[in-house]
């Protein structure tokens, strides 16, 4: 286990800094991720340090941004040291899916597929037994 979990963990609250995602539901720990990836010189320290579940940590992989289909312009990914998450997103707690309400929202929705199939199911059923958001 990463060396900084329960640090990274306990700040996040046990939740996916990028889906909002209950760690407690799952039958293992989410993992810690670089934000910035180390080979694009992302420090290895607590700064550049966030819990991802395996689902946002796969998607996200070495990138930190994506297009804007609107404008065909790159657009960082929300950083979790940086950015507050109720300004790029909110839930529809009717359908169960993370609605991006700035660019860098959508971008990050639309690049870690956040409102997959699965994802969404998910949601929908934490959000009835009130573990989410």
């Amino acid at each position: 286990m990463n060396p900084y979990y329960t640090v990274v963990a306990d700040r996040a609250t046990h939740r996916c800094e990028y889906c909002h995602a209950p760690e407690f539901v799952f039958n293992f720990p989410f993992e810690v991720e670089h934000i910035i990836p180390l080979y694009r010189q992302g420090a290895d320290d607590e700064s550049n340090l966030a819990l991802a579940c395996r689902s946002c940590n796969l998607r996200k992989g070495t990138r930190i941004s994506g297009i804007n289909s609107n404008s065909n312009t790159k657009i960082r990914f929300f950083h979790p040291r940086q950015d507050r998450w109720n300004e790029h997103f909110q839930v529809d707690v009717e359908s169960g899916m993370v609605v991006g309400i700035t660019s860098i929202g959508r971008v990050t929705v639309k690049c870690l597929e956040m409102n997959s199939f699965s994802q969404v199911a998910a949601r929908q059923l934490w959000i009835r037994l009130r573990l989410f958001p």
